[in-house]
């Protein structure tokens, strides 16, 4: 299934689903599916439909921490993030977090070989290897296929580890109030992608000295980010340095243009200073009893 079949399979799906407030955290309703908040705050639990592949650069939960920038160049962020039951509405603590996305000019740890056209910002590749213009030549996925949306995008078969480089890359426990906080930078870019964050909740498991073990995955999707976001950051070094073309929100084949329903994260940061840093919340709702582990769509 390709990344554009998959958008369209997605809106059918009706116990896939995934919660987004565009307010704070904390103000998300507590009252049952579909209702209005007994505070009257007017906030709603919607049922959604959010689930997205992992794309081919997922690596296991085996770096558990809050600060996941290493030595990574590029606008601090603190994304905040909660995780709550899509039935009930209540907050999922202990369960485990998985963030990875690529760095300033887009390349993603772990892979750091492959630099042609997606992750790699316009890095020399590979000698031999296909770069991601549109001839039909295929990526890196093993049938021989190209996977939608360029390398690391969301789609294609997994592809196995190059090197040891594990930043931007990082799993925490939610707490009680189904919390957890990263310390990151702003993604950069790639072509056939636009700006993005990849993400899953496994829910079941429990910590071990390799990481997360066990369990199951209840939710695998992607974070997006304003364009006028995009924009701003593109102003700074070192995404000001980037030659890759850049995909739109508009243009992204995962993205599936409905706004926080689709994974668009509320950001803030001070006009004109955002090299000082970002602000990036969302909430999601997942359903701890289901398996989506982003080859189920």
């Amino acid at each position: 299934m390709t990344e554009t079949q998959g958008s369209a399979h997605k809106k059918g799906m009706t116990r896939r689903r995934v919660v987004f407030a565009g307010a704070s955290a904390d103000e998300v309703a507590s009252s049952g599916r579909g209702k209005k908040s007994a505070a009257g705050k007017g906030e709603e639990c919607y049922r959604l439909t959010s689930e997205t592949t992992e794309g081919p650069y997922y690596i296991d939960a085996d770096k558990i921490r809050k600060d996941i920038t290493e030595d990574k160049e590029g606008i601090p962020m603190t994304l905040r993030l909660k995780v709550i039951d899509s039935d009930t509405c209540k907050p999922v603590s202990r369960a485990a977090v998985d963030i990875w996305h690529c760095d300033a000019l887009g390349i993603y740890s772990g892979y750091e070989s492959m630099r042609s056209g997606g992750p790699g910002g316009g890095g020399t590749p590979p000698s031999g290897a296909p770069t991601d213009a549109p001839t039909g030549a295929p990526t890196d996925a093993p049938t021989g296929t190209p996977p939608p949306g360029g390398p690391g995008g969301g789609g294609g078969g997994h592809s196995e580890p190059t090197d040891d480089e594990r930043y931007l890359r990082g799993t925490q426990l939610t707490d009680k109030h189904g919390y957890v906080e990263f310390k990151t930078i702003f993604p950069g870019w790639y072509q056939g992608r636009c700006v993005h964050i990849h993400t899953k909740v496994h829910v079941g498991g429990k910590m071990t000295d390799a990481g997360y073990e066990g369990g199951r995955t209840c939710h695998t999707g992607q974070f997006f980010f304003a364009e006028s976001a995009v924009l701003d950051s593109a102003k700074i070094a070192p995404y000001s340095t980037s030659t890759t073309t850049r995909t739109t929100l508009t243009e992204d084949t995962i993205y599936d243009q409905s706004g926080v329903t689709g994974g668009l994260m509320k950001l803030s940061y001070r006009k004109n200073h955002m090299a000082r840093g970002v602000v990036g919340s969302i909430t999601m709702g997942v359903d701890p009893d289901e398996t989506h582990d982003g080859t189920d769509l």
